[in-house]
């Protein structure tokens, strides 16, 4: 049988990382945060490449940060969707307004959408147009056959749909700091770090 001081210090470390009715846990914290990191890395890369003459190595190099970090985005979804589905989502308080509700639940989702089809575009872009997907020190299988025409489509589409992620988050980072300094609910606070 297990001793109940045992049980108690045991609960006390693990709560922590489970999201609560008033804030987001360490698990969720950190996913998020980690995933802002890496999002940085992946358009710094790519438009550093502007910076370099194409077919030269720091060009290259930088290409190549673009690819495995955008992966590198995609493998972090999983834990924060399966997270995000079984774990709890703490309230806002004082509440929202029914119609902010539903724009911060469209916000959420089209952000969801946007980190899951970027990195699959890029991935089925490097497949069609016949290049390697490397993945930190890997290769990557190719997702499709090679098709040089279907590369260039899906290739503008994913340039496209990277123009529209500054507007997703930065919208959803101006709602954050609105919410904070403005309407001074705890919106920001339920996803931000806490000092021991």
């Amino acid at each position: 049988m297990a001793h109940p001081q045992l049980f108690g210090v045991v609960k006390e470390l693990t709560m922590p990382w489970k999201n609560t009715s008033s804030r987001y846990g360490t698990v969720s914290i950190a996913l998020h945060w980690l995933t802002v990191l890496v999002l940085i890395g992946v358009y710094a890369c790519i438009n550093l490449t502007d910076l370099f003459a194409k077919g030269s190595a720091p060009r290259e190099a930088l290409k190549d940060g673009h690819f495995m970090l955008g992966l590198a985005v995609l493998a972090l979804m999983a834990p924060r969707l399966f997270n995000r589905v079984l774990g709890e989502t703490p309230a806002v308080a004082p509440p929202l307004p029914r119609w902010q509700q539903g724009l911060a639940s469209a916000m959420h989702i089209a952000l969801y959408v946007f980190l899951v089809a970027m990195p699959l575009l890029g991935w089925l872009t490097l497949s069609a147009s016949g290049k390697p997907i490397p993945f930190f020190g890997i290769q990557l299988p190719a997702l499709l056959a090679e098709n040089k025409d279907l590369g260039k489509q899906l290739k503008e589409v994913h340039e496209a749909l990277g123009t529209l992620g500054y507007f997703l988050v930065g919208a959803h980072a101006l709602a954050a700091l609105f919410h904070h300094f403005v309407t001074r609910d705890n919106t920001l606070l339920r996803m931000w770090p806490q000092r021991r």
